[in-house]
């Protein structure tokens, strides 16, 4: 059917239980292009977050969905719930980064039967501190005013420090989505990531096989966030830390992110089989 609130990508076999990629902010699914690449014949789903990519804006999101327009990550999950119920899917591993983290989490505490296995990768699962909070709602008013130029300099943080010393063509890349981010997702997304609570107990409740991915120069995501998350997870959870890379591992390096992805489908596809 494919009809549901989200914009969907599919790439490989569309039958089996699938890979679902939720990208983070102020991307779209393009991010994950080089992983799926190197995923070969596995069911992958990519999915644009309300008012990215080729996805409805947040408020027509909303309204399909009966939900009120206000800034929160629970109406994303729900999309993201419902739009897999429109491609008849009932089971899906999801791995999510960044606020696709957090999308995750959501999704965990309030559809957590969809989910066969779990990646968080660069996120964290606590809100945001008081400084942290107030400057994604500066940024959101900006971005109302300017557009992307709200985002331009984000290319300094979320990109390792050997990226941008060493790989040009990545940083090029990064900075051209970011000049594509849409004013109105950019304001709408940081409002609800703001708006987010701590989830750990979603991740106590989860009994599937997780990974827990970060890149090594991750100053937004630190180790001990990543360590937080192993603990507290229910399943059997698998921590890799890819070396060179920061915040977009997904992008920097997306062989090594790659490869820990389809451990994650297989163990999820082996728990499913049990």
């Amino acid at each position: 059917m494919d009809t549901g609130p989200l914009a969907i990508h599919r790439h490989g076999p569309e039958t089996g239980v699938p890979l679902v990629l939720l990208h983070g902010f102020p991307l779209d699914s393009r991010m994950w292009d080089d992983v799926v690449d190197h995923l070969g014949d596995l069911p992958v789903v990519l999915l644009d977050a309300p008012g990215f990519g080729a996805s409805p804006s947040p408020a027509e999101v909303a309204a399909a969905l009966g939900r009120e327009p206000d800034p929160t990550l629970d109406t994303v999950a729900d999309a993201v719930a419902e739009t897999l119920r429109s491609m008849e899917v009932e089971r899906a591993v999801v791995a999510g980064l960044s606020m696709g983290g957090y999308i995750l989490l959501a999704l965990a505490e309030r559809h957590r039967g969809l989910l066969a296995a779990v990646g968080l990768l660069d996120t964290k699962v606590d809100s945001d501190p008081d400084e942290a909070h107030a400057n994604r709602l500066r940024v959101a008013e900006e971005a109302e005013r300017t557009g992307s130029a709200a985002v331009a300099g984000m290319v300094d943080t979320v990109l390792g420090e050997t990226t941008l010393t060493e790989r040009p063509e990545v940083v090029a890349r990064m900075r051209e989505w970011l000049s594509e981010a849409p004013g109105e997702g950019i304001a709408w997304a940081q409002r609800a990531m703001a708006a987010r609570p701590t989830r750990i107990s979603a991740l106590e409740d989860l009994e599937v096989p997780a990974l827990v991915l970060r890149g090594a120069e991750d100053g937004m995501s630190p180790q001990a966030a990543a360590e937080t998350m192993s603990r507290a997870l229910g399943g059997p959870v698998e921590l890799v830390v890819v070396p060179r890379v920061g915040h977009m591992s997904a992008v920097e390096d997306p062989e090594a992110v790659a490869e820990a992805l389809r451990a994650l489908h297989a163990a999820g596809l082996a728990a499913e089989r049990v």
